[in-house]
């Protein structure tokens, strides 16, 4: 079974001659372990599609489930719990706590789930371990260049062992080297640890590390595309897609 399953999701802000549609029947599945980037020009809806996806937002119409669980039969205070236990959130800014370690940054997520702090900062320092920060553990965000500050992050993205990552421009803020790290270690949270990644990016170089590449136009899918070959040609052939659905 898929890991998300979104059918006909539509959303409309506003009403009558004002209506906008930011996402027009859209149907998407992602499947555990596979790492999909969503690309396409500004206000095609790629921050809409991750709203609904993580529960941020209710759709105008359609479905989401996540995990098999439909969101849509589930009250607000439920779908928080599940938000804050199956999916973790990756942002272009970092949103860390300036006065905070990495390993109290990472924690957060568990001790807002009322997990004693002993074992919170035991499984931070298990994770930014994984993500390459074994040697930083204790250094504030200011002591940290941006690409270790997103590694932190993600960090705290995994820490509730949620089943889905949403990345949301996660290289946005990074050079050109760390933004491909960055992206390899999303491919490897979804490949080694077995997470499903939605990745949106505007970058083809970036989104050249995913499995598969969803083209969103106008609030529509318009292009699909499953990336098989090295990662150079694969970039090729997310700018061939890009210059195709201009």
């Amino acid at each position: 079974m898929s890991l998300i399953q979104a059918e006909n999701l539509t959303k409309v802000y506003g009403t009558g001659d004002t209506a906008v549609t930011a996402l027009n029947h859209i149907k998407l599945n992602v499947n555990p372990g596979e790492f999909v980037a969503v690309m396409g020009p500004s206000g095609c809806g790629k921050s809409t599609l991750l709203h609904l996806l993580g529960g941020l937002d209710r759709p105008t119409e359609g479905s989401v489930s996540i995990d098999g669980q439909p969101l849509a039969k589930m009250s607000d205070n439920d779908v928080t719990k599940l938000r804050r236990r199956k999916i973790g959130f990756v942002f272009q800014f970092f949103n860390l706590i300036p006065i905070l370690s990495s390993v109290e940054n990472a924690a957060l997520p568990l001790l807002l789930d009322g997990i004693s702090s002993a074992k919170a900062k035991d499984k931070a320092k298990e994770w930014l371990t994984k993500v390459g920060l074994g040697e930083r553990m204790s250094n504030r965000p200011d002591q940290l260049s941006a690409g270790q500050q997103q590694r932190v992050a993600i960090a705290r993205a995994l820490i509730t062992d949620p089943v889905l990552v949403l990345a949301d421009e996660p290289t946005g803020n990074l050079d050109t080297k760390s933004a491909d790290e960055i992206a390899g270690l999303l491919r490897q949270v979804a490949k080694n640890w077995g997470r499903s990644v939605l990745m949106v990016t505007h970058d083809p170089r970036i989104a050249a590390h995913a499995d598969r590449i969803v083209f969103l136009k106008d609030g529509s899918i318009v292009n699909e595309t499953q990336l098989e070959s090295k990662l150079t040609d694969n970039a090729e052939s997310v700018i061939q897609m890009m210059k195709a659905n201009a």
